[in-house]
């Protein structure tokens, strides 16, 4: 089924002067691949991957270029313009991303970004934007929300357990941290005393699971947790003691951000690998930090 908004691998089945012809379905019709977006090399009866969108007279057309998100999908968009109708937002392709005002929060601005979800308008069946991204987002402790569509939902998405990794959009600034969407789907919070790193909305980085409270939303953190973790930064630590004559200054009074900077873990991350090694009669601690056996 032809998805609009959506990636596609479409058989070539002719050409034309303005560029190639793909193999849609019923309703869509053939596809045009304009010259701009034609690989060299492709011959008729091939398959290729193919971006498939509206353009600017609303014909359904393919590209081979790649949109910073699709429909269903949460992104940090530029705003290139506004017009009497909403915000137009640059979004990689030639045809900007519309979003109208009774989906903005606020009245977006020319060179500002804004965490949006893209969709097919239900009335005109064109592609939008809208900032108002809380209905989009599912409790994950239960199913989706009403307003969620169904092809939204990744029935084969990893269980939310303890220590999973997970893709974090950064989404705001709140007196706790920062809040967050997590693998497109969930909403989650990262604290302050979990920060380590110049953070801002519109980042994208790997984060885990640390707790899925009763309300839906999801803890994370920055840093990998659990036994392996552990054992895995506690052979990195022996190792720094190895190469630097069995010595560390670092010790469980330290600052978090020093530790941080030396080993890109947290101040718990590193307590817990210097109680293993100390466990196995690796390290020895004293006031000046911790020392080779």
């Amino acid at each position: 089924m032809i998805k609009l908004g959506d990636y596609h691998i479409l058989r070539v089945i002719r050409q034309a002067d303005q560029g190639l012809y793909l193999e849609g379905d019923e309703q869509s019709g053939d596809i045009l691949l304009p010259n701009r977006y034609v690989p060299d090399g492709i011959a008729i009866g091939q398959e290729i991957e193919v971006f498939l969108y509206l353009d600017q007279d609303e014909r359904l057309i393919a590209t081979t270029e790649h949109p910073l998100a699709k429909v269903g999908e949460f992104a940090w968009l530029e705003c290139a313009w506004t017009n009497q109708y909403g915000a137009f937002l640059k979004w990689g392709l030639m045809k900007d991303l519309f979003c109208p005002f009774r989906e903005q929060k606020q009245r977006m601005e020319v060179g500002k970004h804004y965490i949006i979800y893209i969709k097919e308008d239900e009335e005109t069946h064109r592609l939008m934007a809208t900032a108002k991204v809380e209905r989009y987002l599912s409790p994950a402790t239960s199913t989706p929300t009403d307003n969620v569509p169904s092809d939204f939902v990744n029935e084969t998405q990893q269980p939310l357990k303890h220590g999973t990794a997970c893709d974090c959009l950064i989404w705001q600034k709140t007196y706790l941290g920062f809040k967050c969407i997590i693998d497109n789907r969930y909403q989650g919070q990262i604290y302050d005393n979990q920060i380590f790193q110049p953070m801002h909305t519109g980042d994208r980085m790997t984060a885990y699971i640390d707790h899925v409270r009763q309300d839906g939303k999801i803890d994370i953190t920055l840093q990998p947790t659990g036994r392996q973790h552990t054992l895995d930064f506690a052979e990195v630590l022996l190792r720094y003691l190895y190469e630097n004559n069995g010595h560390c200054d670092l010790g469980d009074k330290s600052p978090a951000e020093l530790i941080y900077d030396r080993f890109k873990v947290s101040k718990k991350a590193y307590k817990k690998a210097v109680g293993d090694l100390y466990r196995r009669r690796l390290i020895t601690l004293d006031d000046n930090g911790i020392h080779l056996v």
